[in-house]
C-alpha cells in the first residue's frame, strides 16, 4: 500500500477499500480545506496541518483510552497523552524522532503531562509491526519497554527513510544490544506471550475511532498523523489552561 505523504499518517487498507467513493470525496474535502488553509495562513501567519492531521471535533473519555500500558512521566499529571502507534510505520518514527522529544522536555519532565504508548500494528502492510509490538511488551516484562521502544525506531532510522523491513530475528538482536535477558526475551517473543495485550490495544483504538497511525489523544482529543510539535503544544496548553481556571 502506498504511504500517504500528504497526511503523514498510514491507514488500515480496509478503511478505503470498503467504499470506492472515498477517494473522490476526499479530493473534494481536501480542496475545501486547502482553500480554507490559504485564508487562515494569510490571516494569522500560521499554516494549519493538512487534511487528515486535523484534531477531531469530539473527544474520547480518557478512561476508555488508558489501559495498563507503559507510561512516561508523572502518573498523576493533569494531561494524559495516549499514542496508538505501529513500530514499522515511518510516520510513527517521524513522530518519535521529531515531536516526542520536545513533548518529553516541555511537558513530561515538568510533570505537566504523562505519555502512554498503545499498540496499533497495521500488520497487513507492516509485517514487522506485530513482532515489534510483542517484543516491546516482552521487554517491558524486564522493565525495559522504553529502551526497546527507542531501539526499534532507532535501528530503522539508521537505515534511511520510508518503511524499513525487519524481522523477529532483528528484534531479538536489538534486545540483546539493550541488555535484556535474551533467553527469557526470545521465549516470550516466540510464544507470542503478549498477543492478547496487543489485540486489546488495537480493539480499544478502533473503538475510539483510530484508523491509521500515529493517532494521538490529548485528554481524549484526537490528533491524527505526525504533526509538528506546535500542533500538540497548542492543545496541551489549552488543556492546562482549563485546569488552572
Amino acid at each position: 500500500m502506498e504511504e500517504n505523504q500528504e497526511t503523514q499518517e498510514e491507514s488500515s487498507p480496509s478503511a478505503s477499500a470498503a467504499n470506492p467513493y472515498v477517494i473522490p470525496i476526499s479530493i473534494l474535502i481536501a480542496g475545501g480545506l486547502i482553500a480554507g488553509a490559504v485564508l487562515y495562513s494569510n490571516g494569522s501567519g500560521a499554516v494549519p496541518a493538512p487534511e487528515g492531521q486535523q484534531a477531531a471535533a469530539g473527544t474520547v473519555a480518557v478512561a476508555d483510552l488508558a489501559d495498563d500500558d507503559a507510561v512516561l512521566g508523572n502518573p498523576d499529571a493533569p494531561v494524559t497523552i495516549v499514542e496508538f502507534s505501529d513500530f514499522q510505520c515511518p510516520f510513527c518514527r517521524k513522530f518519535w524522532k521529531e515531536t516526542l522529544p520536545q513533548i518529553k522536555q516541555e511537558y513530561l519532565a515538568t510533570g505537566k503531562a504523562k505519555f502512554i504508548y498503545r499498540d496499533f500494528p497495521l500488520a497487513q502492510i507492516h509485517p514487522g509491526a506485530m513482532p515489534g509490538a510483542w517484543g516491546a511488551e516482552c521487554a517491558r516484562a524486564q522493565n525495559k519497554f522504553w529502551e526497546m521502544h527507542d531501539a526499534i525506531f532507532e535501528e530503522q532510522e539508521k537505515q534511511g527513510a520510508g518503511t524499513i523491513p525487519f524481522t523477529a530475528e532483528d528484534i531479538k538482536r536489538w534486545a540483546m544490544q539493550i541488555g535484556l535477558n535474551t533467553s527469557q526475551f526470545n521465549q516470550c517473543l516466540d510464544a507470542g506471550t503478549y498477543k492478547q495485550e496487543v489485540e486489546k490495544d488495537t480493539a480499544d483504538g478502533t473503538a475510539a475511532g483510530v484508523s491509521g497511525t500515529p493517532a494521538t489523544f490529548i485528554n481524549g482529543q484526537l490528533v491524527s498523523g505526525a504533526q509538528p510539535f506546535a500542533a500538540f503544544k497548542a492543545i496541551i496548553d489549552e488543556e492546562l489552561a482549563k485546569i488552572s481556571q
